[in-house]
């Protein structure tokens, strides 16, 4: 217990010192919940978004409505700009749905993303975040994209992602193998300056390189004033479910509060402490 404590108080005081709200939620998967802050506060959710798309996609795959194999035409009405290659490609491109889904995630592509929810439907989405446990979570509108009829946002929790994570650790959706595969590509992931920016790396000859006693699998998303990161982290034969979102905080300050949190749950599980339901 003492342990857990000390966990709880030195993320206590990393949020604490933090500018800007924030919305935190750890978990070590099969010991239960370590620490939260805000679980319940809704943000806008930038592109942590497409995690739950990308669970959609999969669950249609599994449903037979087509395989993560099919091809798909890159059309010129798909072309928007923000995150992402594919809007400085020519159209008529075809790319495969697992493609798609991996630029989505680890470029946070956001034509892939459009292309993506054209595919699978709001409905679908919808469904899939209940299934995940994102009972308060809203996805709204498609990335980029500003219907003159919609003024709202997708919305997020750190406790609904939370509880998505822990269902894609576990293999609690679709089946194991689709978890895998989805966390697989999420350990892909390009945009590394947050909650892994201050985890070592080792030298050999010279050359800095990711240190092999972690990995993984996340996904950020940013905006004027947000800077969310989400992810798994695995180190020391542990699992580790970290979100954290934040508003009101510029951009430089936030990443350096996401590498103290990922840097704090490394640091706690080489110390082999004990999280279990802290």
């Amino acid at each position: 217990m003492q342990q857990a404590e000390t966990l709880q108080g030195r993320l206590e005081q990393i949020i604490r010192n933090a500018q800007g709200t924030w919305g935190v939620v750890v978990e070590e998967i099969g010991e239960g919940i370590c620490f939260e802050h805000l679980p319940d506060k809704l943000f806008i959710a930038e592109s942590v978004i497409k995690v739950p798309i990308m669970a959609a996609v999969f669950a249609q795959a599994h449903q037979g409505a087509f395989s993560l194999d099919d091809r798909l035409p890159l059309r010129r009405e798909d072309l928007v700009k923000g995150s992402g290659l594919l809007f400085a490609l020519s159209p008529g491109l075809q790319l495969s749905i697992r493609e798609l889904v991996t630029l989505m995630i680890i470029q946070s592509d956001n034509t892939a993303t459009n292309i993506l929810i054209d595919l699978v439907g709001k409905e679908c989405v919808d469904q899939t975040m209940l299934e995940l446990g994102m009972e308060q979570s809203k996805y709204v509108r498609k990335l980029m994209i500003y219907p003159a009829d919609i003024d709202a946002n997708n919305r997020i929790t750190a406790g609904d992602v939370a509880r998505m994570l822990n269902r894609l650790a576990t293999g609690r959706f679709i089946h194991a193998h689709a978890c895998e595969d989805m966390v697989a590509i999420m350990k892909k992931q390009q945009f590394r300056n947050g909650l892994p920016s201050m985890l070592p790396v080792a030298d050999h000859n010279g050359k800095e390189e990711l240190a092999t006693d972690w990995e993984i699998a996340s996904k950020s998303g940013w905006d004027t004033g947000r800077q969310h990161d989400v992810g798994l982290l695995y180190t020391q034969g542990r699992c580790f479910a970290i979100t954290a979102l934040s508003q009101d905080v510029e951009a430089e300050e936030a990443l350096h509060t996401l590498g103290c949190v990922g840097r704090e749950m490394y640091e706690f599980a080489k110390r082999d402490e004990f999280c279990g339901g802290c």
